[in-house]
């Protein structure tokens, strides 16, 4: 290998956010749920992933974030192969460096929304030291600004309405800027215009953080609002060998 391809080669690592290699994965004593030959995420990029119920969505998303590993294969995120990685070295990268919005937001109802949202910087120092205010409460009142539920910081999330709490979870993702963050069908039970203004504030303040996205839906009509869209069924080899059986 040239000089000028191991310069490549590098940089080529450097720009791989997510980086799936001969991946498989299956339940114990259940067939195969995912077989991946490969996907990549370059960094600050922003990807529709679609995929019907029983696709392996959910699957993937927690192999990529380490919550479970492949039973063969490859999982490279944010330059850590996550099978070198201790389980607790896989919590505090899944921690330190990722954002996650769930399905149903997860938001911890005996906490206030800014509580919820000062939630990753009180367990990761890492997320502390990356706010762009000079204090955790002056950086939940910027983001809570920007998302307009300012006047909202300190009112139990139970008190919130959908699209309210829906900004907290954002605001939470987003906060202390991590530098992948997932969406796992965030908008699955949202109307029409709170869905698309949910997506333009996800992609404005993701934008912002200069973060890669990974969003997740069964709905295709979201695809135009990303850089790229990937199909898991057309990834997944097992999902193949399913419909063939």
């Amino acid at each position: 290998m040239t000089s000028g391809q191991a310069s490549a080669a590098v940089e080529t690592v450097q720009e791989s956010a997510v980086r799936l290699r001969s991946v498989a994965f299956a339940y114990p004593g259940g067939p195969p749920v995912l077989e991946i030959d490969a996907l990549e995420l370059r960094q600050g990029e922003r990807v529709f992933l679609h995929g019907p119920s029983g696709s392996g969505k959910t699957t993937l998303l927690s192999l990529i974030s380490g919550v479970l590993q492949p039973k063969t294969g490859s999982v490279e995120v944010l330059g850590q192969e996550l099978a070198t990685l201790s389980a607790s070295a896989r919590d505090s990268l899944r921690g330190s460096r990722m954002g996650y919005i769930f399905q149903g937001f997860n938001l911890i109802p005996y906490l206030s929304a800014e509580e919820n949202i000062l939630l990753p910087c009180q367990l990761h120092p890492l997320r502390r030291q990356r706010i762009f205010a000079p204090s955790l409460s002056a950086e939940a009142a910027r983001l809570a600004h920007r998302l307009d539920i300012h006047a909202h910081l300190h009112s139990p999330v139970t008190q919130l309405s959908v699209g309210q709490q829906q900004r907290v979870a954002i605001a939470r993702a987003v906060i202390g800027r991590p530098e992948l963050l997932i969406a796992d069908e965030p908008t699955s039970s949202l109307d029409t215009d709170r869905r698309d203004a949910f997506l333009d504030l996800l992609l404005e303040v993701t934008g912002e953080a200069g973060a890669t996205l990974l969003f997740v839906s069964h709905d295709r009509s979201l695809a135009t609002h990303f850089d790229r869209t990937l199909s898991l069924p057309e990834l997944n080899r097992a999902s193949h060998a399913q419909a063939a059986a």
